[in-house]
């Protein structure tokens, strides 16, 4: 049962005649009295709703917008001096995601003088199949209130017919429940039988073993569903006699749980080796070890023979960090014992402390270290990047780096811009569950923990909601809505709707890898434009049906400056196929403001499921950026269908870009930007940007369909002097056609005549 109590602002008459008869006037009474009824059921029916309007602040699009200064924001910030206005045509709708699924009472349509004279008011479950509660074809304007009976996660007004000339527009769009919400789940908790926690007390055989098993379990899960986080408590684990010696496979997040690295100790090493395809000892690479990661633990390393004495093993490529690890002796990042020919193609160092020894780089074609101490490095191949790194090798990068007799591809930076650790987990001295959160750091060099404990703050696990896969995105929700945190245990989770972070300073922070995998063709997390809201330790795959992205931050025009709380987005990994067959126009759209993404790598899968076709895993554009003054350091961006990151935000750097182009282009004509330009950026920089840095930006091709396939620049940009790249390249892996240029034009073309690498020190 619906009705309306409509105040259009006051309108009235007055009569200006006496009544003419005794019956007019009981006529008179008789329609007050029916009036008075009718105002009771109306305040009744209101008073059984609740007074906490459900639609504030929450998460808002529109269909259009006049234009950015009326963002569909306005409409539910509480604030009637603002407002939200449409283009100028019908229909129009403006859509709101309250969370979870509310018994919805009563909607207050607070008008603007452009309002709506036919429309609907409609609530869903998916937002995408809707039904309709309340109907009009003769909206009033000013404020309505209309009583409903409904219920739904999302609800939206419809507009079909507007009361003037101009669009919709909504100073404000307020939404009541009668109650009947999924309340917030219960905070702490345990973190579930695959979060493995070791103790120095227990027998290191029962530890060996344990971890023998998992390693065993995960060196080839590459796409399977098992997940895990190991953690070792603080003490000492192994010695030089008995050396504590593992592989980490797939999936696994290794920790340790003390405040500092120092605290958790490893006598031994921790390894990832090659992978021989098939057991051929002449097909054995590290190009596929992703998904992967060690933090927070000193390693004094002791204990391997014949060739792998003396040396820790991290031979990985992509989504395997190494954070917040001291490495006392020889670190090889690649695998040169265990057949052959040993590529790896990775790969991510930060916040850490390399002694005793060099790391070797070897055959890693390119690889990113921020915030380190190192003690040697020994090579480039072809895209090595250093920033804020104390001992890093000095800036040597030129026009003829990486071919034969050229100097080391060095990109050398002495400080990093805007850093802020990720978030970690740690036992505190009662022995309770923690997580700190690093503080913002500006032209920082080297570990935040060498001389003392990394300045933040400790939250404790009462604060975070602990996520197993049998919770629901509704309670997933309510838990934010209440202002809790996440913290998500290993697992796959289906996520049908979009999980809404509203509250500034959200820690969202995932052990084991997690994997939000989006079944209705949802968003999986949109992030609200507010500050400080971290995300780190997550993989977001593409699901079954195309989502329009895998996770958005901020708000498309904002304005809001937050430099001093900035969102972060660390250890952040995107899959557009591979394990799970799937598709998204866009993964990642950053709108906020000063935002940092630290180790991100954003993939379309060239094998596994759905990959291998170019009708297959579809996507456009792996990264848009759109916020301004954004920082990305380690961001890695491949095999997308068009401009594989574009970049339209003002102030932004990016601090080391890895590209491979997407492999499976059929024909030319399928992979043309243009009439006349051949093929797509791998970074496109919008042409109304006007201040932009770039340092150590690398892209590759292999189009594997024997066509003759070209594209006429990796890196496209307007050529203005604030907009600047420095050390630049372009590689032809192998296949067929090749990059005609590194960027605007400028630079060798790449292809089996030439494979590269093809430099470009400064642009332009």
């Amino acid at each position: 049962m619906r009705s309306v109590v409509i105040d259009p602002g006051g309108y009235g008459r007055r009569s200006r005649r006496r009544p003419l008869s005794a019956l007019l006037a009981v006529v008179a009474l008789l329609l007050a009295a029916l009036s008075a009824q009718a105002g009771v059921a109306s305040r009744a029916a209101a008073a059984s709703c609740g007074t906490t309007d459900l639609a504030q602040n929450r998460p808002a699009t529109a269909s259009s917008l006049e234009n950015s200064s009326f963002p569909a924001s306005n409409a539910v910030d509480g604030n009637t001096g603002t407002r939200w206005s449409s283009g100028f045509s019908d229909p129009q709708w403006l859509q709101v995601d309250l969370g979870s699924t509310q018994t919805i009472c009563q909607v207050v349509l607070n008008w603007e003088t452009a309002s709506g004279k036919a429309y609907q008011i409609q609530t869903s479950n998916d937002a995408t199949n809707w039904t309709t509660i309340y109907s009009t074809a003769s909206g009033p304007g000013g404020t309505e209130t209309l009583n409903v009976s409904g219920s739904g996660r999302y609800i939206r007004m419809y507009g079909t017919q507007r009361n003037t000339q101009w669009g919709y527009s909504l100073w404000e769009f307020s939404v009541y429940g009668s109650g009947g919400g999924t309340p917030p789940p219960p905070t702490g908790g345990s973190l579930g039988s695959n979060v493995v926690v070791f103790d120095p007390t227990m027998s290191q055989t029962t530890i060996q073993n344990q971890l023998n098993s998992i390693a065993n379990a995960q060196g080839g899960n590459e796409f399977g569903t098992a997940r895990y986080a190991i953690l070792f408590k603080p003490g000492t684990y192994g010695s030089a006699a008995n050396p504590l010696i593992f592989s980490v496979g797939f999936y696994e997040s290794v920790a340790g749980l003390g405040l500092n690295p120092g605290d958790t100790v490893i006598n031994g090493t921790v390894d990832v080796y090659n992978q021989c395809n098939g057991g051929v000892q002449t097909q054995c690479y590290a190009t596929t070890n992703f998904w992967r990661s060690l933090t927070n633990l000193t390693i004094n390393v002791t204990g391997m023979t014949g060739c792998y004495a003396g040396d820790d093993f991290w031979a990985v490529s992509q989504a395997a960090p190494l954070r917040r690890v001291h490495i006392n002796g020889n670190l090889s990042l690649m695998d040169y014992c265990t057949g052959s020919p040993d590529w790896a193609s990775g790969g991510f160092i930060a916040d850490s402390e390399f002694t005793g020894g060099t790391v070797t780089n070897g055959s890693q074609q390119q690889f990113f270290t921020r915030n380190s101490s190192l003690d040697g490095w020994s090579n480039a191949v072809w895209n090595q990047v250093f920033c804020g790194d104390p001992g890093a090798p000095a800036q040597s990068f030129a026009s003829n780096s990486g071919d034969s007799g050229g100097p080391n591809s060095y990109t050398t930076l002495a400080n990093c811009p805007e850093t802020r650790e990720a978030p970690y987990l740690y036992l505190d001295a009662s022995g309770n569950y923690q997580v700190f959160v690093p503080s913002l750091q500006t032209n920082s060099s080297g570990p935040t923990w060498l001389n003392g404990s990394t300045p933040g703050v400790s939250l404790p696990l009462s604060t975070f909601f602990v996520v197993q896969p049998s919770a629901t995105t509704d309670q997933i929700n309510a838990a934010l809505a209440a202002g809790d945190n996440l913290l998500f245990t290993p697992g796959v989770y289906q996520v049908p709707s979009t999980i809404s972070v509203t509250h500034p300073d959200t820690k969202i922070v995932g052990l084991g890898f997690p994997t939000l995998v989006p079944s209705n063709g949802n968003t999986t997390l949109n992030i609200a434009d507010v500050n400080g809201v971290n995300v780190t330790g997550v993989i977001f795959d593409a699901g079954p049906v195309t989502s329009p992205t895998l996770l958005t931050v901020g708000t498309a025009g904002s304005g809001v400056s937050h430099a001093a709380d900035p969102v972060t987005l660390d250890d952040v990994f995107f899959r557009i196929g591979g394990a799970t067959a799937g598709s998204a126009a866009t993964a990642l759209v950053d709108n906020s403001n000063n935002s940092i993404v630290d180790d991100a790598w954003i993939w379309r899968a060239d094998h596994g499921a759905g990959a291998g076709t170019w009708t297959g895993d579809q996507s456009d554009t792996g990264l848009v950026v759109n916020g301004n003054n954004v920082v990305a350091t380690g961001l890695a961006v491949e095999h997308f269908q068009k401009n594989e990151t574009v970049w339209n935000g003002q102030g932004g750097e990016v601090v080391f870009f890895q590209n491979e182009n997407p492999y499976e282009v059929p024909n030319q004509a399928s992979w043309m930007s243009s009439s006349s330009q051949k093929g797509y950026p791998a970074f496109y920089v919008a042409p109304g940007v006007t201040s932009f840095q770039g340092y150590g930006m690398g892209s590759y091709s292999y189009f594997d369909q024997s066509q003759d396939i070209h594209n006429a620049m990796a890196f496209q940009a307007p050529n203005t002097s604030g907009v600047q790249f420095h050390d630049l390249l372009t590689v032809f892996l192998n296949g067929s056609g090749g990059i005609d240029s590194v960027i605007n034009g400028t630079g060798q073309p790449v292809s089996s005549t030439f494979g590269g690498p093809s430099d470009v020190v400064s642009y332009p």
